[in-house]
């Protein structure tokens, strides 16, 4: 019979409350610590679960480790209700030659690396989605993507958790004190995300944030529908997505730039991301603008996540940058093996925080 364990999560974003729902369902007693859980960058994000898209020459480890939480997903989302998951795939449009020839690039990239993305002419992209702009040049089909509705996701993981709502003041591998209590355990689990380097030395300069705006949109009867797949383009360079939800609503996103723990919605992102989102997809112009938001992602020092002990015994799980929702399955599936004493998921070593002090010592 396994032991069952004391276990405090730091942090309620995307990661730390699956951490918590998955130990609390193999039957630890967990406590969950965070001012505003199921808010922050997990609240505001995309929700595109897609680890071919997203990979980049360099960052095979990356890959490897989201294509094996990707695997994960469905049985995930399954125990949690569906949680809005879409298996549609994605579309990658470019809209000039420059664009066309990162598209490529990738292109190339995965079909070295053994997967899959076909590329499709600008009349094909509009046979699968009609409204897409007819200046676009072409693009990629990328069928193995998914994409989950985060809000739905958050909501799912937060019930039957009681979260202490206070500020964490200091932490050790078995302690955690707060603004007004001291609590014990027998693991201490970092998922504050961008806040985690504030929280353990260790992390001061191997995580930051890196802010990120998005906008809500929603049709309305005399519009076009949004795009039945997730639609990712390259607009002069800069990336952007729009993924479809339920209702006739659009998630429009991200900027991406340095600027600390600055969480204001800036008039230049909003411009950025409706001139781009335009120029896709031109219907978007008569949308309802809902909502705007930023985030402020935990980006590491070499995009891939710390999920591991750190040199004192605290488990850490942030760093995920752009891949919270996509590696959610696999870090907590880490942090029941840690608990249970038993090797962790395959992909997950390479994101040993153990590589930090490897690189200093070099």
């Amino acid at each position: 019979m396994k032991r069952k364990h004391r276990v405090t999560v730091v942090g309620g974003g995307i990661i730390g409350l699956a951490v918590a729902w998955r130990a609390t369902t193999a039957g630890h007693e967990v406590t969950l610590v965070d001012p505003h859980p199921g808010r922050g960058a997990s609240w505001v994000a995309g929700g595109m679960l897609a680890p071919v898209t997203e990979a980049w020459p360099g960052e095979e480890d990356v890959l490897t480790l989201g294509e094996e939480s990707l695997r994960r997903w469905p049985e995930f989302a399954r125990r949690l209700g569906g949680c809005g998951l879409s298996e549609r795939g994605t579309l990658v449009a470019a809209l000039d030659s420059a664009d066309l020839g990162v598209l490529d690039q990738l292109s190339a990239y995965l079909g070295h690396a053994g997967r899959s993305a076909e590329k499709l002419t600008s009349r094909q992209l509009r046979k699968l989605e009609p409204g897409l702009a007819g200046s676009i040049r072409g693009g990629l089909a990328v069928p193995g993507d998914l994409s989950v509705d985060n809000r739905a996701l958050l909501d799912a993981l937060g019930r039957g958790l009681h979260p202490i709502r206070e500020q964490v003041v200091e932490l050790g591998p078995e302690t955690v004190r707060t603004t007004e209590r001291t609590l014990t355990s027998d693991l201490v689990v970092l998922a504050a995300g961008a806040w985690s380097a504030r929280l353990h030395p260790a992390l001061a300069n191997a995580v930051r944030p890196l802010k990120g705006e998005i906008l809500r949109l929603r049709s309305r009867r005399t519009t076009l529908p949004p795009p039945a797949h997730t639609v990712r383009a390259f607009a002069e360079g800069r990336p952007i997505y729009l993924v479809p939800r339920a209702g006739g609503e659009l998630v429009l996103g991200a900027t991406q730039y340095e600027a600390g723990f600055d969480e204001v919605v800036t008039a230049r992102g909003v411009r950025e991301l409706l001139d781009g989102a335009e120029r896709v997809f031109p219907a978007i112009a008569e949308y309802e603008l809902a909502e705007t938001a930023a985030g402020l992602r935990a980006a590491s020092v070499d995009n891939l996540p710390f999920v591991g002990r750190l040199p004192d015994g605290v488990f850490a799980a942030t760093g995920h940058h752009r891949n919270g929702l996509l590696m959610a399955p696999i870090t907590a599936d880490a942090v029941l093996a840690a608990l249970d004493g038993t090797p962790p998921p395959p992909g997950v070593a390479a994101a040993d925080p153990a590589r930090l002090r490897e690189k200093e010592s070099v």
